[in-house]
């Protein structure tokens, strides 16, 4: 018997061992597997994003420092160069900056206020609220270039129209044949586009609100603002925070409706950053340039978009 419970037990470290290197052959395996699923499924997406964004990143940044017209084999290395110039001698480049951050500012603030105000406006209990959202909503599915050309009509044939049989001076102003009004064309456009999106954040967000603090706030006697402001507000802060994100890098990056609108005009008094680096590159033939002035563009965006949405996830604690 002494003898048999002795062989046994010297041949469980046997099978132990068998066990272990069986569990992690599985373990491998496992692993193997999980790695191509994860290759068969993020492997195209990853390489396509390579191709496509990633290559053409680094590559204009290298072009950034060269003199490239963008069309011969012939690349010079300028180093800082193209900075030097941008900052001292391109005063359009300088322009164009002023102004589209003035345009920024201007579109977030009233695509902000008007996008809440018609997401107020459909969570009411109303009739017709889901086709007022439709409505309100339709604008954003139009393209860019497409909306331009559209409204660059009604600016120059449809309010010239209304002004002469009307006499209202609104409709008389030369919308696009001067600055001050072509820009603040080009906000209305946008403005007109962007808001109808920016609703259906709000929306989600009011919606989410519960209406026990609501009609606890009303039996206690707070009015529609005072509700609005201490128990609404703070309550949508995230949704605040995505759409003032949103705005914020769809503003700076406005083209479509720049170029098809006014062009940059009259005489580039209306022509945002975006344009102006595009006009650089492709049709002045200075790539090189081009993608220095992109370069700034980028850094720049990227730095006020990371600080608002952490100034505003900082206010959204607080509140």
């Amino acid at each position: 018997m002494s003898n048999h419970s002795e062989l046994e037990s010297s041949a469980l470290p046997g099978k132990t061992s068998i066990k272990i290197s069986e569990s992690t052959s599985l373990n491998k395996k496992k692993k193997l597997k999980d790695a191509g699923l994860f290759a068969l499924f993020v492997g195209p997406v990853f390489l396509a994003f390579t191709i496509i964004v990633l290559i053409p990143f680094f590559t204009g940044i290298y072009y950034a420092f060269t003199d490239w017209n963008g069309i011969t084999g012939d690349i010079k290395w300028v180093g800082l160069d193209n900075f030097k110039y941008l900052f001292t001698q391109d005063k359009q480049f300088q322009d164009s900056f002023i102004l589209t951050t003035k345009y920024t500012v201007v579109a977030i603030v009233l695509t902000n206020m008007i996008g809440f105000g018609l997401a107020i406006l459909v969570t009411q209990k109303l009739k017709t609220r889901n086709i007022l959202r439709t409505v309100f909503f339709m604008p954003n599915m139009v393209g860019g270039l497409l909306l331009g050309f559209i409204w660059q009509f009604i600016f120059v044939k449809g309010f010239a129209s209304l002004g002469q049989l009307t006499h209202i001076p609104f409709f008389e102003l030369p919308w696009l044949g001067d600055a001050s009004t072509a820009f603040w064309g080009i906000v209305i456009v946008s403005v007109w586009q962007g808001a109808g999106y920016i609703m259906i954040i709000y929306i989600a967000a009011l919606q989410n609100v519960p209406q026990e603090l609501i009609e606890a706030a009303k039996i206690d006697g707070a009015n529609r603002w005072q509700i609005l402001r201490h128990i609404t507000m703070p309550l949508v802060a995230p949704a605040v925070t995505v759409c003032l994100f949103l705005t914020t890098a769809s503003s700076f990056k406005i083209f479509d409706a720049n170029l098809s609108l006014t062009g940059g005009g009259p005489f580039k008094s209306t022509e945002m950053l975006a344009l102006n680096i595009y006009k650089e590159a492709f049709v002045n033939n200075r790539y090189g340039i081009g993608e220095a002035k992109a370069l700034i563009f980028f850094i720049v965006v990227a730095a006020i978009t990371i600080l608002q949405v952490t100034i505003s996830k900082k206010r959204e604690v607080e509140s």
